[in-house]
């Protein structure tokens, strides 16, 4: 018998997300950090320093979400904070040495996790996947052009 969900895009992205996302978390394990974190300190080692609020932004999460998962960073020492010169409202967040090395390690882990999660579809079809997947985002204005195969 069919499954009559097996068509329904909903009940596959989500099965897709929940299936990598426990994979990820798997691979994460050993370095203390989730998939989240990892995220975070993403997004903090990419640029110059940010203040909280610009990086939940980056994100996308709220500003309380963002003070937990600082605070949680911080607690392994990963992160630090500091007032902002220019307006003392604000706290900057930056990596530290350990954090640097933890984004490091995780990026290395996390692109790993992902040529797993990815193993069974060609590099052509990997590309478009991402592609599409980043359009539907918003993160790719672009229309994809044709890949060849």
């Amino acid at each position: 018998m069919a499954d009559p969900l097996a068509d329904r895009l909903g009940y596959l992205l989500k099965h897709a997300q929940q299936s990598f996302a426990e994979a990820g978390a798997h691979a994460l394990a050993p370095l203390g950090i989730t998939g989240r974190q990892l995220a975070v300190l993403a997004v903090l080692g990419d640029a110059e320093p940010l203040s909280q609020l610009a990086a939940a932004g980056r994100l996308g999460v709220d500003r309380t979400t963002m003070v937990q998962l600082v605070d949680e960073l911080e607690d392994k020492g990963l992160v630090e904070r500091r007032r902002s010169p220019e307006d003392r409202r604000k706290n900057i967040v930056e990596l530290t040495p350990l954090g640097q090395d933890t984004l490091r390690r995780g990026n290395e882990i996390h692109q790993a996790s992902e040529e797993r999660f990815l193993a069974d579809l060609t590099p052509v079809e990997t590309e478009l996947f991402i592609r599409i997947l980043r359009r539907l985002n918003g993160i790719d204005d672009e229309p994809a052009e044709p890949v060849s195969p």
